[in-house]
């Protein structure tokens, strides 16, 4: 049987009954028919749905690039507005709020930090603690996983709004668990409900629960992209190719400097648990080095329980750097609102990371200075655990 997800339950439960309701969700808030939320909750008897609102990359998921604002639109089908929550404002105004009983979430993570649908969550949050209105959030699958907890902390300073909250890279939370640590531990103080969703269990990825896998956003294609995904989009914060413009974003890595084959062997060499490096050539149609060929790697995962996503990427960067200290750089501000700090100390969650590759440590060196800091979390972050 497939997992159920949080917003079927909600649905079945008929709680949402006589109430005006305002839903956050994307093209990948389906269940297990395909069937989208806006849809199942507007053919709901007694239920009315009076907004919509998209995170990052709007509602229909249709602006390819990030950093792209959407506009605000309105529904010709379910003749409701559809608010941006990515665009002149990233929290629900009061004029957004003011005909709603309840706000519904139901958006899919992917498991990372830096992924900005879940601060969409936090301040949807926030602005409902702010006019009183309870907040449902409609939990989902963890889509690589429950159990592993990895990577370099946020620490006070460098937030943004591709990291909130001082957690790590890879949290092992679900978007439920995480509106709790967020409502209580962070303190935001809203009216909140977590729909858990059944049959799901920590242990699971998401090819596991018999459900459709829909791009959450327009450069997550596939569930291997989401498992490289938590070390991978480090390279955002580098003039190095993350792969956008390709049809494997975040799984190949390259520079035009490079030489594919000895990167792959050089990479192989450090027997990084659960991966092989593939040498990989490839031309991006757009973003970073559009248009000319990069060399580099793909990262094909062979054992996803052995798998450091977060140390795997770090190796390459490590490695990227090591290849040619002078021809590899940064990328400068501004980046996700943030016209000062270095993007990828933004992304890192502190310097130290851009410090550590620049002194040239070893990925595993590096690894270990997370130990701590994650070990401190693991302990907050078992009390809001749902399953």
């Amino acid at each position: 049987m497939p997992v159920v997800p949080g917003l079927t339950r909600l649905l079945a439960s008929r709680q949402l009954e006589g109430l005006r309701v305002g839903l956050v969700c994307n093209p990948a808030s389906v269940d297990a028919r395909l069937d989208h939320a806006s849809d199942l909750v507007f053919r709901t008897p007694g239920v009315t749905l009076s907004a919509l609102f998209g995170p990052q990359h709007g509602f229909r998921s249709d602006l390819q690039d990030n950093m792209i604002e959407s506009p605000h639109a309105a529904d010709a089908i379910r003749r409701v507005p559809v608010y941006s929550l990515y665009s002149d404002t990233r929290e629900p105004t009061a004029e957004m709020l003011i005909d709603l009983d309840v706000l519904v979430v139901d958006l899919q993570d992917v498991g990372a930090r830096i992924y900005t649908f879940i601060y969409t969550m936090a301040n949807c949050l926030r602005a409902a603690s702010r006019h009183r209105i309870p907040v449902v959030v409609c939990d989902r699958p963890n889509p690589i996983g429950g159990d592993a907890v990895e990577g370099p902390m946020l620490v006070p300073g460098y937030e943004s709004f591709v990291g909130l909250f001082p957690i790590p890279m890879r949290h092992g939370m679900t978007v439920g668990e995480l509106a709790r640590l967020f409502n209580e531990h962070f303190g935001i103080g809203a009216d909140l409900q977590v729909v858990t969703a059944d049959g799901w269990s920590r242990n699971m990825y998401f090819d596991a629960t018999g459900l459709p896998w829909v791009m959450p956003s327009p450069n997550m294609p596939t569930l291997d992209t989401a498992i490289v995904y938590p070390g991978a989009v480090l390279f955002e914060g580098t003039q190095l190719s993350e792969g956008r413009g390709t049809t494997r974003p975040f799984e190949f890595l390259g520079a035009p400097w490079i030489d594919a084959e000895r990167f792959a062997s050089d990479l192989n060499g450090f027997a990084i648990p659960g991966a092989t490096f593939r040498p990989v050539v490839f031309e991006p149609t757009f973003q970073k080095h559009a248009r000319v060929t990069c060399g580099g790697c793909q990262i094909p995962v062979t054992d996803r329980q052995a798998f450091r996503p977060v140390l795997a990427g770090v190796s390459v960067m490590a490695q990227f750097h090591r290849a040619n200290p002078a021809r590899f750089a940064w990328r400068q501000p501004p980046y996700e609102y943030e016209h000062d700090k270095m993007p990828i100390d933004i992304l890192a969650g502190s310097p130290d990371l851009r410090l550590q590759i620049e002194a040239g440590l070893d990925a595993r060196a590096i690894a270990a200075t997370w130990d701590e800091s994650v070990a401190a979390f693991d302990a907050v972050r078992r009390r809001y655990l749902l399953y």
